[in-house]
């Protein structure tokens, strides 16, 4: 008896520690029912790859992958499609642009340096074109409308050789994002600017102190350059002529929004794509689909447990009510047990969870059953339960092996929902057994040290009433 009452509070601890865990920590629910985006990325090829092959597809998911970590998204999946594509799951996310921005881009880092002739003759281009809009003024004063017109074409000119001469001021140096070690969003101390600050591995601090060194007091520009676009330009001080920028420690300042620096940070933590990719695909699930989806769950699954309880103790009369009791914290622990694990919720995950439950109450039919067998053949009450029990056990066990067995092929072979489905059932059926052989038995047990329950008939109904109690 002091057995029993050890396990007893030992599985009275579990349940108060199961209801703190649901109640303090919330449960992790998928897009389905959480609403959110959904991308599907196509890989392209290119004149380099003409075809995508599978460590190709694998480098591009990683480094997808790197960038839906950096978003903040919790339980994202990503994984691939076929022999070309992506898919990309994004619960809780609003804003599929900024997703999709994030995702498709190749954010390709490099430092330039401004050539000196090139820039001498933007200054004089620029010069030019200043004297020419001071002409325009002064026509249009005048009201010379045949001298504005051959101005306005001469400022025109002037306007495509500074574009032209501007996409030539920079030319490349060796410095690029292979040389980054980390990038992250920053601001200054009041918060109203924001910047993005990068930290270069040892080979690219060297060679950013060796190219500052080269343009310090010069008033020549370091142009950095993300896909093509000037992000920033900057000069460098005359005191760093000796050594250069040390460190490895650099700040792209910008017209930076708070969210605009900390999305191109997380393109430039995931590294440049290998291939081009394409979002072929932007769709967004709506919350209130999931909130549809969770509460038509919650009617099935309460409808069908409630049937349940209602069958055991109709027909198994005390036994089916230690099995209700079984059931309820059958039920607890494994929703704890979801939580505390991460797993996520979703409607194949809850198809997994209901389904156990209609396990754990099997399990409790077979003990049962054998009970009443024992009671039968004219065993008395305490034997009939213990003997029950140990001959079901072999049973639940074949089966809960075997369903065990199947979850784990499904978890190993499947994708997506498929492996949380698997996950659900298999935690369900662990607990199941925990269940229906501990609590149980340990309830039946010690229902069976009250006299006043110690009653055949309450256990197998049309018993005879000599079998003994």
């Amino acid at each position: 008896m002091q057995k029993q009452r050890s396990i007893l509070a030992l599985i009275f601890v579990l349940v108060i520690a199961a209801i703190t865990v649901i109640v303090t920590i919330p449960t992790r629910l998928g897009l389905d029912l959480q609403g959110g985006s959904q991308l599907t990325i196509q890989v392209k090829t290119t004149k380099d790859i003409p075809k995508i092959e599978e460590r190709d597809l694998e480098a591009v998911r990683r480094i997808i992958e790197n960038r839906v970590n950096g978003l903040g998204v919790s339980e994202a999946l990503v994984q691939t499609v076929g022999n070309d594509q992506i898919l990309v799951q994004l619960p809780g996310v609003s804003d599929p642009q900024q997703a999709e921005r994030v995702l498709g881009g190749t954010a390709q880092l490099d430092f330039r340096r401004e050539i000196p002739q090139e820039r001498a003759f933007l200054n004089v281009r620029q010069e030019e074109l200043a004297g020419l809009l001071r002409k325009q003024q002064d026509l249009q004063v005048k009201a010379d409308a045949k001298a504005i017109a051959e101005n306005q074409t001469a400022i025109d000119k002037k306007n495509q050789e500074i574009k032209q001469l501007t996409a030539n001021l920079y030319q490349r140096t060796e410095i690029t994002g292979k040389n980054l070690k980390d990038a992250f969003a920053t601001s200054n101390s009041l918060g109203n600017t924001y910047a993005v600050a990068l930290r270069f591995d040892t080979e690219g601090a060297q060679k950013f102190a060796d190219l500052t060194k080269t343009i310090a007091g010069t008033q020549l520009t370091l142009g950095i350059f993300v896909d093509n676009e000037l992000i920033s330009a900057a000069t460098v001080s005359d005191q760093y002529k000796a050594t250069g920028i040390t460190g490895g420690n650099v700040e792209i300042s910008g017209n930076f929004t708070a969210q605009k620096a900390n999305d191109l940070a997380v393109q430039l933590r995931g590294g440049a794509l290998p291939v081009p990719v394409e979002i072929v695909e932007n769709r967004t699930v709506g919350a209130s689909l999931g909130r549809d989806s969770i509460q038509s769950s919650i009617y099935a699954g309460i409808g069908g447990l409630v049937l349940v309880l209602i069958f055991m103790v109709a027909y198994y009369r005390l036994p089916g009510v230690i099995a209700n009791i079984a059931l309820l914290i059958y039920a607890l622990l494994t929703w704890a047990a979801f939580v505390l694990l991460g797993v996520t919720l979703t409607l194949p995950g809850i198809a997994g969870f209901v389904l156990s439950i209609g396990m754990a109450v099997d399990a409790n039919v077979l003990i049962f059953e054998r009970t009443r067998e024992e009671l039968r053949a004219g065993k008395t009450l305490y034997r009939s339960v213990e003997s029950g029990f140990y001959r079901a056990f072999s049973s639940i066990l074949d089966g809960n092996v075997t369903t065990l067995i199947a979850c784990a092929a499904l978890f190993w072979l499947g994708a997506g929902l498929v492996k949380g489905f698997a996950v659900t059932l298999a935690l369900g059926v662990a607990v199941s057994m925990f269940t229906a052989i501990t609590c149980s038995r340990t309830l039946l047990l010690v229902v069976l040290g009250f006299p006043g329950l110690r009653k055949p008939a309450w256990f197998c109904p049309g018993l005879s009433k000599t079998a003994n109690s």
